[in-house]
């Protein structure tokens, strides 16, 4: 015990007195201090859980749409077959589909718009991805001469499940400009075939809409048009070729690993591309994003802890005569630094666990606040054309959230040592001098 009879509580005992709600100027310090706490805190954990559930959302949607992986030799592949048997004995493959991918002229009641087709064959593409869950009318009907549109693409066209879309193949006008290249070369006599095969060439291809997807990614929803294999393969006049192989792995996370295994089986010209691979730039600007947002929302937290040193530091000015009976009566350099490094801790604490629970309340009501925001402000706050969500997702990473917590704890404890050490270094004569 020290020489007079101060032992641990009697800090905590004096930090609490100290903090005791009073109507004074220093005590509207205080509070701030403690709201800049809390909106650190909350910004930070709204901010860190909506980038992470941005960047998990949109991992989801890729893979749920695309494939793990994507073979193809940067041209056509005229041997598919054999390369599709070697793929799918490889170790850690599920399945593989052919594809065709590819932009067209897609019209409706005199609107045109230039989306991508998708040539896919429905029975291995299932295997592939599950492209039926993604069905929000109509059904997964890719038999004869059927297409299926999505949501957003739909909604441009004004089309609906049983319309009948015009698609124009990019690859006819080639065809039409050579063949007008011949007509000018040969007589009147000789043009009535080329006329024809021309009137042929450019005719288009008439497609029924049996369903309409929606993926939740604004990008895939707006820009792709699923049909047969082998009306994309007509439309680009392939043949039997395709322009590459989607493949299903064992787990998407492990699909570098199991590319590196692909390569031991396919020929040197076959390239193999992850999905990561394919949206490497999206994801590591994402996640560089989520790293500064960091670091510049922790400087909110910085400013409050200045709040919370410019708080101690006026106390430690007004309560210098305190001080002093403390040091007269014996109390220890210690003990005077935990007084008011307690203090700081405890406005940490309050913020901390204000700014928490705030935090995660905005995050469980976040689309209702933006759609309350948006009326009263009138501007859409999360807009999906841009960000290709129709709604905010966030995902709470515990391990992020402590560390938000724990960095501003500790920054505010730091905050509180200036003030304490100051304190402890006045001299007891001189603080009992003090008026």
């Amino acid at each position: 015990m020290a020489p007079f009879g101060m032992s641990f509580p009697a800090p905590l005992f004096l930090a609490a007195r100290y903090l005791k709600p009073k109507r004074t100027f220093l005590a509207v310090i205080t509070l701030i201090s403690v709201i800049g706490v809390t909106l650190g805190i909350t910004v930070l954990i709204l901010v860190m859980s909506v980038m992470t559930g941005f960047e998990k959302e949109l991992q989801r949607k890729v893979i749920g749409f695309d494939a793990h992986l994507l073979v193809s030799n940067n041209g056509l592949m005229d041997e598919w077959h054999d390369v599709q048997n070697k793929i799918t004995k490889a170790p850690g493959v599920i399945a593989s589909a052919p594809f065709v991918q590819g932009p067209v002229i897609v019209e409706f009641n005199h609107q045109r718009l230039a989306p991508k087709i998708r040539g896919i064959d429905p029975v291995l593409e299932e295997k592939v991805g599950d492209l039926s869950k993604f069905i929000i009318a109509g059904k997964l009907d890719l038999s004869g001469d059927n297409a299926v549109l999505g949501s957003e693409l739909a909604r441009a066209l004004g089309v609906q499940v049983g319309d009948v879309i015009t698609i124009y193949s990019p690859h006819q006008i080639g065809d039409v400009v050579d063949q007008l290249d011949r007509l000018k070369s040969k007589s009147e006599g000789n043009k009535d075939k080329d006329v024809e095969n021309l009137r042929q060439m450019i005719l288009p291809t008439e497609l029924t809409v049996t369903g309409i997807f929606e993926s939740g990614r604004y990008l895939y929803d707006s820009e792709f048009l699923l049909v047969p294999l082998h009306i994309a393969q007509e439309l680009y006049g392939l043949g039997g070729s395709v322009h590459g192989l989607a493949v299903r792995t064992v787990d998407p996370d492990k699909a570098a690993e199991i590319r590196e295994e692909l390569r031991k089986f396919l020929p040197e010209d076959i390239s193999c591309t992850t999905w990561m691979d394919m949206n490497k730039q999206l994801f590591d600007a994402i996640a560089m994003e989520r790293h500064v947002m960091f670091f510049l929302l922790m400087f909110i937290i910085l400013v409050a802890a200045f709040g919370i040193m410019n708080t101690l530091i006026t106390m430690t000015v007004q309560k210098t005569r305190e001080i002093g009976v403390l040091k007269a009566l014996g109390a220890r350099t210690w003990q005077v630094i935990l007084v008011f490094l307690i203090q700081g801790m405890v406005i940490g604490i309050f913020g901390v666990a204000s700014g928490l629970a705030l935090g995660m309340t905005l995050i469980r009501w976040r689309n209702e606040v933006s759609q309350w925001l948006a009326s009263v402000l009138g501007v859409e706050i999360f807009p999906k054309s841009v960000y290709e969500f129709s709604s905010i997702p966030a995902e709470v990473v515990p391990s992020d959230v402590a560390m938000i917590c724990i960095s501003a704890f500790v920054i505010c404890s730091l905050a509180a040592l200036i003030p304490a050490w100051i304190a402890s270094r006045l001299d007891p004569v001189k603080a009992l001098r003090c008026e």
